[in-house]
């Protein structure tokens, strides 16, 4: 470890303190609804434990209660989150050499939507002591409050534990408003994915695409266009 590095684990540490709040709230809802969906404590703990994706689980949990096959549940968990596919390949292109393959299989899993956005918006390269940092309380919290929701959860009142599960969406909005202001790139990225989102919600003929498919639409086409219209030219790979 060079001397640089605990630094820069201190620094993804903090940035990761607000996903780590705001995956606590979403969780305990989620600990609630599979408590209520007729699982036990354990197993929705289980589940958070060896999965970080709010919308799969949730949706997840809705197949277990309603007896789905393993295949549709498969498939459906396939569709929903694909997106992270897109999300590796795209963060790959900014790791540290030091990234090697054990550092990529153990941080892959934590790679969400917010961890995403965080790590490239950060300039330069991403180290493996960046991304370790930056994971750590996303984990921690997502796991925690499951295990807080699914035991404690029917003693808080019904619209409030609802309530709780809105969080997530301010804080993502945290993590894109600010960049979306400083670089308008990032702004046409945004307003491009939600014209094209509000489109396929709105218009009948577009109907069948379903939420996760329409998330992968968005992202490819957004990014594109991005791409097309907006090349980058170059980036300067220095860690700060």
């Amino acid at each position: 470890m060079t001397a640089k590095e605990p630094s820069v684990f201190r620094q993804g540490f903090k940035d990761g303190l607000p996903i780590g709040i705001g995956y606590f709230s979403v969780a305990f809802s989620f600990g609630i609804a599979a408590v209520s969906s007729g699982i036990s404590w354990w197993q929705a703990v289980l589940i958070s434990f060896t999965n970080l994706t709010s919308s799969g689980q949730f949706a997840g949990i809705g197949l277990i209660a309603s007896f789905a096959s393993y295949i549709e549940m498969a498939l459906t968990e396939f569709v929903i989150n694909m997106r992270y596919t897109l999300m590796g390949i795209s963060l790959s292109q900014k790791l540290s050499p030091a990234f090697k393959m054990p550092f990529k299989l153990t941080l892959g899993h934590c790679n969400t939507d917010e961890i995403f956005a965080v790590a490239m918006s950060r300039q330069g390269e991403v180290s493996p002591a960046y991304m370790g940092g930056l994971s750590i309380l996303p984990y921690v919290g997502w796991t925690g409050g499951t295990l807080a929701g699914a035991v404690l959860g029917n003693i808080l009142p019904f619209s409030l534990s609802q309530a709780l599960g809105i969080m997530i969406y301010g804080m993502f909005m945290a993590i894109i408003i600010p960049a979306a202001r400083r670089e308008r790139p990032v702004l046409f990225v945004v307003l491009t994915s939600v014209i094209i989102s509000c489109i396929i919600y709105f218009v009948p003929a577009f109907s069948f695409i379903t939420s996760g498919f329409s998330i992968i639409i968005c992202a490819v086409a957004a990014s594109a266009l991005a791409a097309w219209l907006h090349p980058v030219e170059g980036e300067v790979a220095d860690e700060t």
